[in-house]
């Protein structure tokens, strides 16, 4: 028996459930995804002894996977007109999951990162599938929940990988990390075969003879956020003149980018090589201040992440298995509350519910202080649960806010560029906290290759902690910018 494939034959077998089958679908597959970006920082200690490597050095198994990702989710619209969603798709899941196998078996750091970075151009063609699907496959008054149903499915991920990872670090070692998604993406092939369309964006067929991808501007992209990460290392390594070259020559890369992709865009009308991101979106006030919230909020989100796992490890002595079961239930409070925001933010201003979790994160952040070796563990938790839910009322609400405005045609390319703006962020943020913490580490005189904690260790991560909230409060400033236009009369 032949299984329905394209998107009129699918809807016609499974009904009006179909478009929620679907985004269960995709989901499973951003869970692999997710989980991939964020579960390596709970063995990011144990790989560094087995390596022998230093702080920076051990950090890119999560900064490079960033910077793939970040590049990757530009060529999703592409790929998707394309190819349709179910090659995309699963050609993704392929890469995901061979990333996780070669990285698990590698006995050299070189093809450990190099796996890493197969991970992240596989995720970053997925992230912005799921909100394509909720903008175009949902009514208004449903996109809400359905972001709050897949958002409360994919930050399970997250939320039960570092509890599963730092047991399966303590008793199986680092490797252990890199098989955990193989099940996922076993789960979310076998689903795709039945669920996810053939067809492209809007249920035409693909068009494998159409525009030609922007291999240049690809490039231009990966260059110049390599640069100005590799830039921001070497400035803090204090070898200045290479920093500044590296820095300069980043800005110049990302520079050119953008005059390729308005070049393009002028000439799109008359085919050929299609932009990786269309700058008229950025006319939209709407998108603009969305990215520009996107962009801080990544890089507090993911350098957080990088920061916390190595903070409870090296700064207060916590094993990893421990460290998972600390941040076990502000996860399922995370999941929880997208749940709730999901259907506040289809009857409730999207500016107020990102304003608000903003605020929640800087709190979060902040109050870190608080924490010495001999709190007690309720602290850690409490500020772990706050932090939490100041996220489930970001995440839900920032796509919607951000991409509500556009006209349909132009929500992939909108997807796909706040997908790269927030990614952008990430991957600066990881590196920038792992600088900060190595600036404030000597500024007290301080390392992370002894042994135990010390008042001065906690005084560098409590600093690094205090940027990350400076930047959620300046987030703020431009997520009250969110609200939508008045109506005229």
């Amino acid at each position: 028996m032949t299984h329905p494939a394209t998107l009129p034959e699918l809807q016609a077998h499974y009904g009006e459930r179909y478009r929620w089958l679907l985004l269960l679908a995709v989901m499973i597959g951003t869970m692999a995804s997710v989980m991939s970006s964020t579960i390596i920082n709970v063995a990011v200690p144990d790989m560094s002894r087995h390596f022998m490597l230093g702080q920076d050095r051990a950090q890119w198994v999560a900064s490079g996977f960033m910077v793939a990702m970040t590049v990757s989710m530009l060529t999703t619209p592409w790929l998707l007109s394309r190819y349709g969603y179910r090659h995309t798709y699963m050609g993704a899941m392929w890469l995901l999951m061979a990333g996780g196998i070669v990285g698990g078996l590698s006995n050299d750091y070189s093809l450990v990162l190099a796996a890493r970075l197969a991970e992240g151009l596989a995720a970053g063609v997925v992230q912005p599938i799921p909100a394509i699907i909720i903008l175009r496959a949902f009514e208004p008054t449903e996109q809400g929940r359905a972001s709050g149903f897949f958002g409360m499915g994919v930050v399970l991920a997250p939320a039960l990988g570092p509890s599963v990872g730092g047991v399966l670090v303590d008793w199986f070692g680092w490797r252990s990390i890199f098989f955990m998604v193989v099940p996922f993406c076993l789960l979310s092939l076998w689903l795709a075969r039945r669920l996810v369309p053939t067809t492209a964006l809007g249920g035409v067929a693909a068009k494998p003879g159409g525009v030609t991808l922007d291999w240049l501007g690809l490039l231009l992209a990966g260059a110049g956020t390599l640069c100005l990460l590799n830039g921001l290392v070497q400035l803090h390594a204090g070898a200045v003149t290479e920093a500044q070259l590296l820095l300069l020559a980043g800005l110049a890369a990302l520079a050119s980018f953008v005059m390729r992709q308005r070049h393009l865009g002028r000439r799109a009308a008359h085919g050929g090589v299609a932009p990786l991101m269309n700058l008229a979106l950025f006319k939209h006030r709407q998108f603009a201040m969305g990215s520009v919230v996107a962009f801080i909020y990544g890089m507090a989100l993911f350098g957080s992440t990088y920061l916390i796992p190595v903070y409870m490890q090296l700064g207060l002595g916590l094993s990893p298995s421990y460290v998972g079961s600390i941040l076990l239930p502000a996860g399922f409070v995370l999941a929880a509350t997208i749940a709730v925001v999901g259907r506040l933010a289809d009857r409730r201003p999207v500016h107020l519910l990102v304003s608000l979790g903003l605020a929640l994160l800087a709190v979060s952040f902040g109050l870190m202080v608080l924490i010495t070796p001999s709190s007690g563990i309720w602290l850690l938790i409490m500020l772990a649960v706050v932090g939490r839910i100041g996220l489930g009322f970001i995440l839900p609400s920032l796509n919607l806010g951000s991409l509500r405005g556009l006209h349909s045609p132009m929500i992939p390319q909108g997807s796909s560029a706040i997908n790269f703006m927030r990614t952008l962020g990430g991957a600066m943020g990881v590196s920038l906290c792992g600088i900060v913490l190595e600036w404030r580490l000597a500024a007290h005189g301080a390392s992370l290759n002894h042994v135990g904690s010390s008042p001065e260790r906690l005084a560098a991560f409590n600093e690094s902690f205090f940027m990350l909230s400076a930047l959620c409060l300046l987030a703020l400033v431009a997520a009250w910018q969110l609200r939508p236009p008045p109506q005229s009369a």
